[in-house]
């Protein structure tokens, strides 16, 4: 299967992301009220504003893949389409850091091609850095003051770095996960930057116990796997995408 020229799409999506994070950043900055969901998890304006940015421009680059989006999903209902080609994009993840004026917000855009993650893009907007990864090429990329460093998930040390979630961590499923393994350091990050810790070699485990959907994972999977690193369910297979409502198993990130 040949793929696109992956390279060149995330020289056009780097500015499109960064106008995104932007437009997040401006309205965190200021006043902004709070809603809920039907699903009754929080959302703002930012959130919306984001997602309007990332979709126009994805539309614009690829007008024949179908896009999964969450704020597109939370207004319209799931898409239904056939095949397993298409976009995953959460504009604003982590939304509860974003509202308690903390850092760790990203966004994020996923393409998966026949069910896997093939091409991410992870941008920390007030941390000023971008994540690429390309899976086919194994290019994952670290973008920061112009300049572009190749990243690589680490070989897993004797005693491991552990990565975990500030809002949705389920402390009994991680205390009796972690009690298999000699834990040097657990480090509390929001959003999908906890995969990105995985890619640059900084931790080496990343467990997910509780509910997350395929556009919070995507563009993190991806960075990942081009970084070598592997994300799978706990009985070890690769996660997949496009599994009933777009809702992911509990899974396991780890380094090389």
């Amino acid at each position: 299967m040949s793929h696109p020229d992956f390279a060149a799409w995330a020289d056009i999506l780097l500015p499109v992301v960064e106008a995104a994070g932007q437009a997040a950043l401006e309205v965190q900055r200021g006043d902004f009220t709070v809603d809920a969901k039907s699903d009754a998890s929080p959302v703002t304006i930012a959130d919306q504003r984001s997602e309007a940015i990332v979709l126009a421009a994805l539309e614009k680059l690829t007008p024949r893949f179908p896009i999964v989006a969450e704020e597109r999903v939370a207004a319209e209902g799931l898409p239904d389409f056939a095949g397993e080609d298409f976009w995953l994009v959460d504009a604003l993840d982590g939304t509860r850091e974003f509202i308690q004026k903390r850092p760790d917000f990203t966004v994020n855009i996923g393409l998966i091609l026949g069910g896997v993650p093939v091409f991410g893009i992870v941008h920390p907007p007030a941390r000023g850095d971008t994540y690429v990864g390309i899976v086919p090429t194994q290019t994952a990329l670290l973008y920061k003051d112009g300049k572009a460093t190749p990243i690589a998930a680490r070989p897993r040390p004797a005693k491991v770095t552990v990565v975990g979630s500030k809002s949705h961590e389920i402390p009994e499923q991680m205390n009796a996960f972690l009690a298999n393994y000699d834990v040097a350091d657990r480090v509390s990050v929001g959003s999908s930057l906890k995969f990105c810790l995985v890619a640059k070699g900084e931790a080496d485990l990343y467990p997910r116990f509780g509910p997350t959907s395929e556009w919070d994972t995507a563009a993190g999977d991806a960075v990942v796997r081009a970084a070598g690193g592997k994300v799978t369910t706990f009985d070890g297979q690769p996660l997949r995408y496009k599994k009933p409502k777009f809702l992911n198993v509990p899974f396991l990130v780890e380094g090389a």
